[in-house]
């Protein structure tokens, strides 16, 4: 099944609306090249209504907020929601401040998100209104381990049937849950967090996998998340002694560039609670 939420991707080709960070967005924008979108930034708020209305798919990331990004965010996705589209929130350092917690809070109560993804840290500040996060990274006091896997999954199910939304955690061990069912994941490499923005690439992948699939929107989420970690161990396996973290970067968008159903299948590594 996470084989053909990928090929479904690659067969229709959907659009991805981004409003996301500068920080990312030429690694956002490849990536949804790579696995077999289509990807249009614009956080101008007298242009998202028009660029949202022709996509479908909307990527809200407030990795680097200003105003004119916020009231963009919010135009984007009333328009979004008024067209049924799909529509993923990546609170990005949301704990780390009283603005971004803030808008990441205003804008789950505002608009109808089809997923939220992030790290536990700012799972936990949409949660509760507070967090640890560490600017961008998830504190390690927040980490998903084994010894703290059972109460982690009790706590992204609850989070996914308050808001009504697909949840996906991402870390060193991934949850991804619509409420009921929850898949853990173990794929990746730690030397993936050396990376500026895979968090944010998967975002944008993520709402591609999302937009192709709507009948299997949990299957999607979780596809989505074990390809990027397949795509890091792949690219991790390439790498040369003189290689370093610009290297890993590109290796790991190759890597999705020239992965298929099949090899996800295989590589895939999780289990259903």
């Amino acid at each position: 099944m996470l084989g053909k939420c990928l090929e479904n991707v690659r067969n229709t080709v959907p659009l991805v609306h981004n409003i996301t960070n500068y920080v990312t967005v030429n690694d956002v924008a490849n990536v949804l090249l790579a696995c077999g979108g289509s990807p249009i930034m614009s956080d101008e708020p007298e242009d998202v209504v028009d660029i949202t209305s022709i996509c479908q798919g909307l990527n809200i990331n407030i990795g680097t907020l200003n105003q004119r990004s916020i009231e963009a965010m919010f135009l984007a996705g009333k328009r979004a929601n008024e067209l049924q589209h799909t529509v993923l929130l990546d609170p990005v350092g949301a704990g780390a401040s009283s603005l971004r917690t803030r808008t990441a809070a205003q804008l789950l109560n505002e608009l109808t998100f089809t997923a939220v993804r992030g790290n536990i840290s700012e799972i936990k500040a949409l949660a509760q209104g507070s967090s640890s996060t560490k600017g961008v990274d998830a504190d390690v006091a927040d980490a998903v381990t084994d010894e703290t896997l059972d109460s982690a999954v009790a706590f992204v199910k609850s989070f996914s049937k308050k808001t009504g939304c697909i949840v996906a955690v991402t870390g060193a061990i991934d949850l991804v849950t619509d409420g009921t069912t929850c898949y853990v994941i173990r794929n990746g490499r730690s030397e993936m967090g050396k990376i500026t923005g895979t968090g944010c690439q998967l975002s944008g992948m993520m709402t591609a996998f999302l937009a192709a699939n709507p009948d299997a929107l949990l299957e999607a989420a979780a596809a989505a998340v074990c390809a990027m970690g397949v795509a890091g161990e792949i690219g991790w396996s390439h790498m040369r002694p003189e290689d370093g973290n610009a290297s890993y970067r590109t290796r790991i968008i190759d890597a999705i560039c020239n992965l298929d159903g099949d090899t996800l299948e295989k590589e895939a590594r999780y289990e259903i609670r």
